[in-house]
């Protein structure tokens, strides 16, 4: 494994593992509106092999299964054993998906492959250009590669709006020794460095097309709020600031509240949201 991929792996593993199952019903249903109209967009051919890179619960690479249909194969691949443990439970009868522990950083499994993708996955990479070559490595020529990642963080008040209010009360805290996500949400939000990184890789004529959408955060403000709180920049802000955000609870829920009281419909909070749609080809 490598080193600065390793606490990465440790935190989505432990932590992120529990606060994504806790929140899973908002993070997949809201990240859903991204992933499927990038699929809808650059769909893999009917009776292809494809691979979903940091695949998590296996809802993509499910996805991907129907698109390529009884004689093409899906694998899901995730460094963090929980989600892969998930995923082939809940995939159980599926015969054209499988699911794979791996670091892609390292070393992709299985293959060769004709489309990769990825929802939300690469920008978690300590190493991109490392795993876009190895996965360009176990695709033939004119081999596709389409990931969704999200695009600056202040077209993205879904998350960039606990943000700002979180960031203003507790600063940046200290990391220590604790675990954290990798490079973070918003790593690959430059057109000009994910470009630089799939091309130093190998990949050729990438492409960037934009996704905006409402995302969904909360049944009511009582469930953004925990929300925050808990995942997306804001909550890692608090996780880190440890006491210091604990004993300032009340004022970060108020802030939290009244920030995010505009995004508030008749059927729960939304909040705009808006990614990079990137495809490339192999050469």
């Amino acid at each position: 494994m490598l080193e600065g991929n390793r606490q990465a792996i440790q935190a989505w593993n432990t932590v992120l593992y529990d606060k994504f199952t806790r929140f899973r019903a908002i993070i997949c249903n809201g990240l859903a509106v991204h992933g499927t109209y990038a699929m809808s967009r650059h769909s893999p051919a009917p009776g292809s092999r494809v691979v979903d890179l940091g695949c998590g619960y296996g809802d993509t690479t499910q996805e991907l299964a129907k698109l390529v249909g009884p004689k093409g194969l899906a694998v899901g691949i995730d460094a963090a054993e929980r989600f892969i443990t998930t995923a082939k439970s809940e995939a159980a009868g599926v015969e054209n998906v499988r699911f794979e522990v791996a670091d892609v950083e390292e070393a992709v499994p299985g293959g060769p492959y004709d489309y990769a993708f990825s929802r939300m996955g690469t920008m978690f990479f300590a190493s991109p250009v490392f795993a876009f070559r190895n996965t360009r490595k176990v695709m033939p020529s004119g081999g596709r590669i389409c990931f969704v990642t999200w695009r600056k963080r202040e077209a993205n008040e879904c998350l960039y709006a606990a943000e700002v209010v979180v960031r203003e009360l507790l600063g940046e805290p200290e990391k220590g020794d604790q675990v954290t996500c990798g490079p973070g949400p918003f790593a690959q939000a430059s057109c000009d460095l994910v470009s630089d990184q799939l091309i130093a890789a190998g990949w050729r004529e990438p492409t960037f097309e934009r996704s905006d959408a409402p995302m969904f955060i909360g049944a009511d403000l009582d469930d953004a709020v925990e929300f925050a709180l808990q995942l997306g920049p804001a909550g890692e802000i608090i996780r880190l600031a440890g006491k210091a955000a604990a004993d300032r609870k009340d004022e970060v829920q108020a802030a939290l509240r009244k920030a995010l009281q505009p995004y508030m419909k008749p059927d729960g909070v939304w909040a705009p949201s808006s990614c990079w749609i990137v495809t490339a080809t192999n050469p």
